[in-house]
C-alpha cells in the first residue's frame, strides 16, 4: 500500500478533494474513503479495540474529525509521530425556523462560525450542504446533504449606500441573509423535505452555506493554488495523504483531524476534548503496553500541529515582520509565538529542521509584528491533554478566513514530502538530546 502516492499527482488530488468538501462533514467522509481504499480497518470507540502490528487503523468521532495510524511490523519501544489539523472552517451556519419571506424573497437567517473576512461572502454563488438527522419508527439516523441549488447574498447597489466602499460594517442579522429564491411558500422546507424517503421525518440538521466556486491553479505558471476552505483542508488532507505514503519502520505513526477549532476547539471532538488522549491510552492498552509505558512513550513522541501560515501580502508588506516574513513557494513555515500561542520552541524546531534538511526541504521562519496580535491554533490546545514535544507549522497563504484563499502549489508538494520524511524517521528523544535516522 505503501507509496501509492506520488508527488507530481498530490495537487490534482488535492483540487478534487476540495471541489467534493462543503463542509467538515463531507471533508472526513472523503478521509474515510482514501483510509478506506488503502487498506485501513476501521475501529468503533463504543468496542473494544483489537489492534495488530503491521497494520493500519482509523478511529472516527460524530463523523467530523478522525485518528488515522500506522503500527510497524515490530514494536521494540513505543513512542508516536503525530500530525495534527483540524477539518473545520469559518462559515455561515443555518439556524432551526430559518425561513424568512419578505417583499416576495425567500430568505434564510444564519449565524457567523468562526472569525471570518464577512465581505468575501457576498455576491458568490453559494450552496447548502452538512447532514440531516431523520426518524423512522424508534430509530434515527444521519445522512449527509448537498443542495442542488444556488442562493446568493446580494450587496446594496454603490447608488443606494454610498458608504461601501468606506468600511461598511456588516451585520450578521440583516446583512447576511441568502436569498433562496421567490415566493411565498416556504422553499427551505420543501428542500429537506426532499431528502427524506416514505417514513422518514426530520428531527434536526447541521447547516451551512459554502462558496461553489471551485478550487483551481492560478498564476502563468500555475503557480498558485485558489481554493475555499484553504485553512485548514490543505492540512487535514496532506497529513492523511502523507501518512498513507509513509512506510512505518519505527513507532507508531498517527494523523489526527480535530473538529471546531475555529471556534475555540471546545466540543465533543475539538483539540480541547479527549478524542487524542484517550485514543492513545487505548492503542497502547491494545498493543499490551502499560499506563506507565504510555507515560514514558509520550515523553519520547513527537507532533507537529499542522494549520496554515500569513503569507507576506504583495500589497500590504508592513503587516509582516520584516525579519521573518514568509513567502510562497519557498517552503513548509515554522511559526513561533513567545506567549506560547504556537508551540514550537528550540528543540521542537530543530527536530523538524533536521528532518527538512535531511530531504533538501526549504522551511521558513514566522514572527507576528511585535505590536501586533496573531492567531492561535490547535497545537496548544492539544498539549493541555496530551503532553508531547511539539512544533506548529503551516503552509503559507494570502487571505486567510477569506471565502477564497490563496496558497503555492510548490508549498503543498513540499509539506507532503515533509510529513512523509517525518512519518518514515526514527526519533529517539532522550530528554534534550534527540537523534533521527
Amino acid at each position: 500500500m505503501e507509496n501509492k502516492i506520488k508527488e507530481e499527482s498530490i495537487n490534482k488530488l488535492l483540487l478534487d478533494l476540495f471541489n467534493n468538501s462543503y463542509n467538515e462533514y463531507f471533508a472526513i467522509s472523503n478521509i474515510k474513503k482514501l483510509l478506506d481504499e488503502n487498506g485501513f480497518i476501521c475501529l468503533l470507540e463504543n468496542e473494544k479495540y483489537e489492534i495488530s502490528l503491521g497494520k493500519s487503523y482509523y478511529i472516527l468521532r460524530d463523523g467530523s474529525s478522525i485518528i488515522a495510524f500506522k503500527v510497524p511490523e515490530k514494536l521494540d519501544e513505543l513512542y508516536f509521530k503525530i500530525v495534527a489539523s483540524h477539518s473545520d472552517s469559518p462559515v455561515l451556519k443555518i439556524k432551526e425556523n430559518p425561513t424568512i419571506i419578505e417583499n416576495g424573497y425567500n430568505k434564510l437567517k444564519v449565524e457567523k462560525y468562526g472569525g471570518m473576512i464577512v465581505s468575501s461572502w457576498l455576491d458568490k454563488p453559494l450552496g447548502i450542504a452538512g447532514r440531516v438527522c431523520y426518524k423512522n419508527g424508534n430509530a434515527i439516523t444521519t445522512r449527509l446533504v448537498n443542495f442542488p441549488t444556488n442562493l446568493i447574498i446580494p450587496n446594496v447597489a454603490i447608488h443606494q449606500n454610498r458608504d461601501i466602499n468606506n468600511g461598511f460594517i456588516y451585520n450578521p442579522q440583516t446583512d447576511l441573509l441568502p436569498i433562496l429564491g421567490l415566493g411565498n411558500n416556504d422553499l427551505f422546507k420543501e428542500l429537506l423535505d426532499s431528502t427524506k424517503n416514505n417514513e422518514e421525518e426530520i428531527l434536526s440538521y447541521d447547516l451551512n452555506l459554502y462558496n461553489k466556486e471551485k478550487a483551481v491553479l492560478g498564476g502563468i505558471n500555475n503557480e498558485f493554488i485558489y481554493s475555499p476552505k484553504e485553512d485548514n483542508l490543505v492540512s487535514a488532507y496532506i497529513s492523511i495523504l502523507s501518512l498513507i505514503s509513509s512506510i512505518s519502520y519505527d513507532g507508531i505513526s498517527l494523523g489526527v483531524v480535530f473538529n471546531n477549532e475555529e471556534v475555540g476547539s471546545s466540543s465533543l471532538n475539538g483539540a480541547d476534548s479527549d478524542f487524542l488522549a484517550t485514543n492513545l491510552k487505548r492503542i497502547s492498552k491494545s498493543l499490551g503496553f502499560s499506563n506507565d509505558e504510555l507515560s514514558r512513550a509520550l515523553v519520547k513522541s513527537y507532533l507537529v500541529s499542522l494549520d496554515n501560515a500569513h503569507a507576506i501580502h504583495p500589497n500590504h508588506p508592513e503587516m509582516s515582520d520584516n525579519k521573518n516574513n514568509c513567502l510562497i513557494n519557498e517552503g513548509v513555515v515554522i511559526k513561533h509565538n513567545s506567549n506560547m500561542l504556537y508551540t514550537s520552541e528550540a528543540i521542537s524546531s530543530a527536530i523538524i529542521k533536521l528532518i527538512a534538511s535531511k530531504e533538501n526541504i526549504s522551511l521558513q521562519t514566522f514572527f507576528n509584528r511585535a505590536d501586533a496580535r496573531g492567531g492561535s491554533t490547535l497545537g496548544n490546545i492539544s498539549l493541555t491533554h496530551v503532553s508531547i514535544r511539539s512544533v506548529d507549522l503551516g503552509i503559507p497563504q494570502l487571505a486567510m478566513h477569506s471565502n477564497y484563499e490563496v496558497m503555492g502549489s510548490k508549498d503543498t508538494i513540499n509539506a507532503y514530502k515533509l510529513l512523509r520524511a517525518l512519518f518514515n524517521s526514527k526519533i529517539k528523544i532522550e530528554g534534550e538530546n534527540v537523534t533521527i535516522i
